[in-house]
C-alpha cells in the first residue's frame, strides 16, 4: 500500500480512535488529523496543547465543552451523505475539549499550530458556506467549514461531495510553494467516505517533475496525505464520494496553481 494512504485502526479500539495523523507520522510540519468514533454515552476529553483544533461532528449528536464554553445537543446529520452542513467547534491552543456522545458519533479532529488569537466558538450549520463548484461531470458540492475568511490561526477546513461519475479537486491543482501572491504552501489531508461503502475513490498525487506520481485506490474510511503536488479525485460510477480536507501552512491562505496541461478545462464550458 502507498505510504500516502492511512487506513483506519480496528473499530474495536478502546479509545474509539480510527485515524491518527500527526506532523511526526506524516513527516511534515503543520497538519494533524484524527477520526474518533464514540458509542452513545461514551466521552472524549483532550487538551489542545500548542495546537488549535476544529472538532467536526461528521455524524451524530453530542454535548461539547471547553474550559469556558459548553454546547448541548449539537449535531443534526446521522450520515455525511445527508449533505447538510455539520456542527463544528473551534478550540484554541492552551485549552481542552470534552465530547459526550448522545448518540453514536463520528468526530474529525483537525489541528494545526495555534497562537491563542481566537476564543473557542461553535460553528453552526447556518454559518457554513455552501457552494456548487465546477460544471458537468466536474461539478461538486462544497461546505466551507473553516475558510480563510473566518477566524483561526492556521487551520483551513472544508468538506466536498463528489457525485458518482464526477471528478473533484479538478482541474488538477497544487499549493506546495511559499510563493505568494501566486501560490501558498499548504499541507493537506483528505478523509474519505464512500457510498455504498464497498466502493472506492481514485486519487492521483503527482508533481511536475514526476518525482512523486502515484495513483491511489482509496477505500471508505481511509485518509490520504498530500505533502505536495497535484491531487485530483475521481468518484467511479455508482459510488458517491465524500471527503474532508484539512490544510495548514506558514500562511493561512489558499492560493493554488492549476496544472498548465489541464488549465484549459476551466474555460471549456
Amino acid at each position: 500500500m502507498s505510504k500516502l494512504i492511512v487506513s483506519p485502526e480496528s473499530n474495536n479500539a478502546a479509545d474509539g480512535k480510527l485515524i491518527s495523523i500527526t506532523p511526526e507520522s506524516a513527516g511534515w510540519t503543520y497538519v494533524g488529523f484524527e477520526v474518533i468514533r464514540l458509542s452513545e454515552g461514551q466521552s472524549l476529553e483532550q487538551e489542545t496543547g500548542d495546537r488549535e483544533v476544529c472538532v467536526v461532528l461528521l455524524s451524530g449528536v453530542a454535548d461539547v465543552s471547553t474550559s469556558r464554553e459548553q454546547w448541548s445537543g449539537i449535531g443534526r446529520r446521522m450520515s455525511v451523505f445527508e449533505q447538510t452542513p455539520p456542527y463544528s467547534v473551534y478550540v484554541p491552543n492552551g485549552d481542552y475539549y470534552r465530547v459526550e456522545a448522545r448518540t453514536a458519533v463520528e468526530l474529525a479532529v483537525c489541528s494545526a499550530p495555534g497562537r491563542g488569537s481566537h476564543a473557542a466558538r461553535l460553528i453552526a450549520p447556518e454559518q457554513v458556506g455552501v457552494e456548487m463548484r465546477g460544471y458537468g461531470n466536474i461539478e461538486r458540492r462544497i461546505h466551507n467549514i473553516l475558510p480563510e475568511q473566518e477566524p483561526a490561526d492556521s487551520l483551513l477546513v472544508v468538506e466536498v461531495f463528489t457525485p458518482n461519475g464526477h471528478w473533484s479537486s479538478y482541474p488538477p491543482h497544487k499549493h506546495d510553494r511559499d510563493a505568494l501572491p501566486d501560490e501558498s504552501f499548504l499541507e493537506e489531508t483528505y478523509y474519505f467516505r464512500v457510498k455504498p461503502e464497498q466502493g472506492f475513490a481514485i486519487q492521483r498525487v503527482y508533481t511536475d517533475d514526476r518525482s512523486l506520481d502515484e495513483t491511489l485506490v482509496v477505500k471508505d474510511g481511509e485518509a490520504v496525505l498530500v505533502p505536495k503536488g497535484y491531487h485530483p479525485v475521481s468518484a467511479p460510477p455508482g459510488y458517491d464520494v465524500y471527503y474532508l480536507n484539512v490544510m495548514a501552512g506558514p500562511h493561512r491562505t489558499w492560493k493554488f496553481h492549476n496544472d498548465p496541461d489541464h488549465h484549459w478545462i476551466m474555460t471549456a464550458n
